[in-house]
């Protein structure tokens, strides 16, 4: 699996993982992510986005060890929020295998990079009436995020998110 680096998270990624400059090859079933990173409240946030689905997960107030530790903070956030939206323990296990090894670039694609521009607006607006970004429900703000109704350029028409994932996951073979 491959996750585009913004390349203010792919400088802050240096230390631990290595991030690629020129584009990496796809070969999970479950394709492609974008992670971008962004400041709310003085903390540092990753915002991921699918690039075919646009399922988002957002994770508030990152810190040295979850940067270090990136890939099993990404599965783990992943799969509590797949658990938390109704997919079933085999549903679950079956997109967490299907994600692979993760390699980094910073090949982004300007379509899932709007998408996150906009999702990013939505979250700051929810810090903004919240007390604190790290008082958040991140589950209740990727669901919320999953059930927005999204466009790109290169998408047909318009995509929900969590439908959309879970269509992905249910094509996996067992």
């Amino acid at each position: 699996m491959i996750i585009h680096c913004t390349k203010r998270l792919a400088k802050r990624l240096q230390d631990y993982k290595t991030v690629h400059t020129e584009a990496q090859t796809e070969t999970s079933p479950l394709g492609s992510w974008h992670a971008n990173l962004y400041y709310a409240d003085g903390y540092e946030c990753v915002l991921y986005t699918h690039d075919k689905t646009r399922y988002s997960i957002f994770i508030p107030g990152m810190v040295e060890s979850q940067f270090k530790h990136f890939d099993e903070c990404f599965k783990g956030i992943f799969t509590a929020t797949l658990f938390y939206q109704g997919l079933s323990k085999n549903e679950v296990k079956r997109a967490e295998f299907a994600l692979g090894k993760i390699d980094y670039d910073t090949a982004t694609n300007r379509s899932v990079m709007g998408t996150q521009n906009s999702l990013l607006r939505m979250i700051d607006a929810r810090v903004s009436r919240s007390e604190h970004v790290m008082s958040m429900d991140i589950m209740d703000l990727s669901l919320f995020l999953n059930e927005v109704p999204t466009r790109g350029k290169d998408l047909d028409g318009v995509i929900f998110p969590e439908e959309e994932m879970k269509k992905l996951i249910a094509s996996l073979q067992n």
